[in-house]
């Protein structure tokens, strides 16, 4: 079994980061309460040099902040789309963007609903258990519109579910009782000068890559 997936395909190797970061500008990353996070993103309608340049800054805005996906109004742009770099639960790595995503429904018969430990770069330091289904398929477009198919299980699963919802304006707050969300917002305020210096930290790193 190959290790690493990447854009949905097996390779025979991959890089620590992926190539796209090094071409990358650092951008600031949305906090819950803004609005770009809260409502629908439009979708991309325009594939070329642009959509490749948000890209290669989403990749390395999600490497500096340790995530394991971004979507793009998580950086404050409001188009449906996301990158990953995110493990499934046998450890393979799977790496790359998708453009126009579309959670297909699986039926819940023969699926398990995982409920484990979720976060979000834009809630930092907040982790709360959000029930996930353990198998995801998500189907739209690579940058140069061509169609793209990526199947994610386990915890690549719950990634895949995740940032969809950020193309539709939810955060996983959203599937929180109002007790649940209250006990995040309050991890967040504890951690987020923690968070954030770290962040400062992986820049410094990142920028001799």
């Amino acid at each position: 079994m190959p290790r690493v997936f990447v854009q949905g395909s097996p390779a025979d190797r991959y890089p620590r980061y992926a190539p796209e970061s090094g071409r990358g500008a650092l951008r600031r990353i949305t906090e819950v309460g803004e609005e770009v996070l809260h409502k629908p993103c439009r979708d991309v309608t325009e594939f070329g040099p642009d959509l490749a340049a948000l890209i290669d800054d989403m990749f390395r805005t999600m490497y500096v902040a340790e995530g394991a996906g971004l979507a793009a109004n998580q950086v404050g742009v409001d188009l449906r789309l996301f990158v990953y770099d995110c493990p499934d639960d046998e450890g393979i790595r799977h790496v790359g963007h998708i453009v126009n995503p579309v959670l297909e429904s699986l039926a819940v018969v023969g699926r398990r609903l995982i409920d484990e430990g979720e976060g979000c770069l834009s809630v930092p330091g907040a982790v709360m258990a959000v029930p996930r289904l353990d198998r995801a398929v998500v189907r739209g477009q690579d940058k140069d519109g061509n169609p793209l198919v990526i199947r994610g299980t386990g915890y690549f699963a719950r990634c895949l579910a995740h940032e969809t919802d950020h193309t539709h304006g939810y955060i996983y707050l959203d599937r929180l009782s109002k007790r649940e969300k209250k006990a995040a917002l309050r991890q967040m305020a504890d951690r987020r000068d923690e968070v954030f210096a770290r962040r400062s930290e992986r820049a410094e790193e990142l920028s001799r890559y």
